[in-house]
């Protein structure tokens, strides 16, 4: 089984390398692969039971229980690529398996191993963000259309009506998401025997009824009682017990054990203490109400973006709603004000900066900042537990600039509810100063959290995350521009790092699709392969930008027919089509999907270093008139460099550009006769120099669908040999057509 973080290039890159190093030994292999579009070729029982051993070639946590009584072998992707042969041989001596426990993995491809906190955190993210925007969705919903002010109980909704039903079913989903949390944190630790702890300790943390406290310990603590779970069971798990208890060891004694004494750790030794800071943390607050409005307005703020409706938020929320009935209505104003900045905060993040969060983080980014508008602080949470080191401070700093100008300011608020809602609707006033305080600490929480978030991915080394998960080096990086999936015939998968894959899955070969490894026709108005069925351009990219050229060089092009190459003529230019025709004959084959022509292929590349490598291929794409600005192409390239290599051994390298600096997406190819240092992972040069460019706007997968298809054909010897051979750029496109 292969696996990597983002479920692109490595992944189906390893299968390869597997499957031919077992070809070569007369070993009879299966791979299954757990990638980006979802799992394929999966192992059935069968396969398992007729197995002499497993290779598990992974960068993230896989679910091992299937494979239970047999040798399991586990390693980083990486190794895979590099050492095929060796983890066949290894794994006939490799330790059984003896069932639950999820997989030590080794060091991804860039070289550093994960933390187990990493790893929890980045898999119970994409749990939680279904819980988060539902339960928040809701409850905005049921309070703009159901709601209304009143000063004794805030945002009103009335009890009888369908809107306070639909408010019910948010909170359910807000009550929930956090043991879900839990739980997969826990699960992330200890596998399903960790699951139930966690959450029943997630739940437990999260009601403060339980141990005598106003506010539950809310996501920190459930933080906490996951990685208490996990470790717990871990540490079950390694008793001995008679062989008789050891079938119902995972399914009643851990959980049961594992769920008791948490609860009753949480209740007795961590619960009560916590109830007693935080009734002492409102009385110290209370004492303060005559100090200056800006210090407290700060420290208030601090407070409410501290844990986004923990303890913490709690008290500072409830301190400033009992004033209200006493008439000093500028506490709740404070607090109102930092209320919406962490949601607002961070969903501007997501927009200043895109290539730094997942696609399904920028979707939770855009709900946050609808739930801002509404003072539900909760849709800060899903970017808070994956990156509390960041997130958090950038939250707090944020809150506690609103807090302080409201206070200053003088801002009153009526109500005990925050964010934009309760002055629309009258609440508060000083309604302009309120705005302002907003703005400001929204803007001040987004633009620290891109600076923190940035300075930390480039300290890990690794690029852009994508598809849920955060990948290593040139993987992540990959797929930060919006680049790679398998397409069809795929004999991998691979599953990103938070668990949540992307449907990507080939389109069928309709009427006028054709597939090129069967060997089908290709007819005038289909693509050629088993990519897409989706009708030509008018005229390839080539076709456009050559034949636009008076004195430009007549030639053929190279396409596959009947298993035979047919030469297509195609009159004043290579590639060229006439766009008002579909006769057959007047249209050329695709080549990656007519991203890349006869313009952006050079038979040599003429810089020695990297960097010069990269402006000299963006000069290349920019042939075609679809780059606008070509240095910041290039700064967006070198970018990608700095977080992870785009070097993928065996003499290939595909640096690449998600940017506005292209207006669409488009791929160039050039040789280098000594090959160029990249920092590849097994050490050769890059003598096979491909360059990627999409706008961000792109829609990926497409372009995921060709990276994944370069990936693995160019783990062919002989298909390398053949591109290295080809003596000019029309030899190129030919071989190149191969791919599909």
């Amino acid at each position: 089984m292969t696996a990597c973080p983002t479920g692109i290039a490595h992944t189906y890159m390893a299968a390869e390398k597997l499957a031919q190093a077992a070809e070569s030994r007369g070993t009879e292999m299966k791979v299954e692969t757990q990638g980006s579009i979802g799992a394929e070729n999966i192992l059935d029982d069968n396969d398992v039971r007729s197995a002499d051993g497993v290779v598990i070639a992974a960068d993230k946590d896989v679910d091992l229980s299937r494979f239970a009584g047999k040798r399991v072998l586990t390693v980083g992707v990486a190794e895979g690529i590099r050492h095929p042969e060796r983890l066949i041989e290894q794994v006939l001596s490799a330790p059984v398996h003896t069932g639950g426990g999820a997989p030590t993995v080794a060091p991804a491809e860039g070289g550093k191993e994960r933390s187990v906190t990493y790893k929890a955190l980045m898999n119970e993210v994409s749990y939680i963000i279904p819980f988060v925007v539902v339960g928040g969705l809701l409850i905005a919903i049921s309070l703009s259309l159901g709601g209304h002010t009143d000063p004794s109980g805030g945002l009103v909704i009335p009890e009888d009506s369908f809107w306070m039903d639909v408010n019910n079913i948010g909170v359910i989903g807000f009550t929930l998401m956090v043991p879900i949390l839990s739980g997969y944190i826990a699960y992330a630790i200890g596998d399903r025997p960790a699951l139930v702890p966690g959450m029943i300790g997630g739940w437990i943390a999260n009601t403060g009824e339980l141990y005598d406290s106003e506010a539950g310990a809310g996501f920190i603590g459930a933080i906490v009682t996951g990685f208490l779970a996990g470790y717990l069971v871990l540490w079950i798990k390694k008793v001995r017990v008679p062989r008789f208890v050891q079938p119902i060891m995972p399914i009643i004694v851990i959980p049961i054990v594992a769920t008791t004494a948490l609860g009753m750790f949480f209740i007795y030794v961590i619960g009560r203490p916590i109830s007693w800071v935080f009734e002492h943390l409102t009385s110290w607050l209370g004492g303060m109400t005559g100090t200056s409005a800006i210090l407290l307005g700060a420290l208030l703020g601090l407070m409410i973006a501290f844990d986004m409706g923990g303890p913490v938020n709690k008290t500072a929320f409830l301190f400033g709603a009992g004033l209200i009935a006493t008439g000093n209505q500028t506490v709740m104003g404070m607090c109102a004000a930092a209320i919406p900045v962490m949601p607002l905060g961070q969903g501007l993040a997501t927009l200043i900066r895109k290539r730094l969060y997942t696609e399904q983080e920028r979707e939770t980014g855009l709900a946050s900042l609808f739930m801002g508008c509404f003072g539900i602080s909760e849709g800060a949470i899903p970017f808070a537990a994956a990156r509390p080191a960041q997130v958090i401070p950038a939250n707090m700093l944020g809150g506690a600039v609103a807090g302080a100008i409201a206070g200053q300011a003088g801002v009153e608020d009526a109500v005990p509810h925050g964010g934009p809602i309760v002055a629309v609707l009258g609440a508060v006033s000083g309604v302009p100063m309120f705005f302002v305080a907003v703005v400001i600490g929204t803007v001040v929480t987004a633009l620290t959290t891109v600076a923190l978030v940035d300075i930390a991915e480039r300290k890990r080394g690794r690029g852009a995350p994508a598809g849920g998960g955060y990948g290593a080096g040139s993987e992540a990086a990959l797929v930060g521009a919006g680049v790679g999936a398998p397409g069809a015939g795929a004999v991998v998968s691979t599953q990103d790092g938070s668990g949540a894959t992307a449907a990507a899955a080939p389109t069928p070969a309709g009427p006028g699709a054709t597939a090129a490894s069967a060997g089908a026709q290709a007819v005038p108005g289909a693509t050629v392969g088993a990519v897409s069925a989706q009708p030509l351009p008018e005229a390839t990219d080539g076709a456009a930008s050559t034949a636009s050229k008076p004195d430009a060089e007549a030639g053929s092009v190279r396409a596959a027919k009947d298993g035979a190459e047919e030469t297509v003529e195609t009159g004043d230019a290579v590639g060229a089509v006439d766009s008002a025709s579909n006769q057959p004959g007047d249209r050329a084959p695709e080549v990656l999907s007519g991203h890349l022509t006869r313009e952006t292929v050079k038979v040599r590349l003429d810089a020695r270093g990297k960097e010069d490598a990269i402006r000299e291929m963006a000069g290349l794409l920019a042939r075609v008139g679809k780059v606008a600005d070509v240095d910041e192409l290039v700064r967006t390239a070198l970018r990608r460099e700095e977080e992870g290599t785009t070097g993928l051994g065996e003499e290939i390298a595909i640096p690449h550009a998600k940017t506005d600096a292209v207006t669409a997406p488009v791929v160039g190819f050039a040789r280098s006769a000594e090959g160029v240092e990249w920092g590849s992972l097994d050490g050769t040069k890059a003598r096979l120099v491909f360059m990627i460019a999409v706008p961000e706007a792109a829609a990926g997968d497409e372009h995921l669908r060709i990276l994944a298809l370069l990936s693995r054909k160019l783990m062919d010897a002989g298909f390398r040999e053949r591109l290295l051979a080809a003596p000019d750029e029309r030899g190129i496109l030919g071989v190149l057509s191969e791919v599909g």
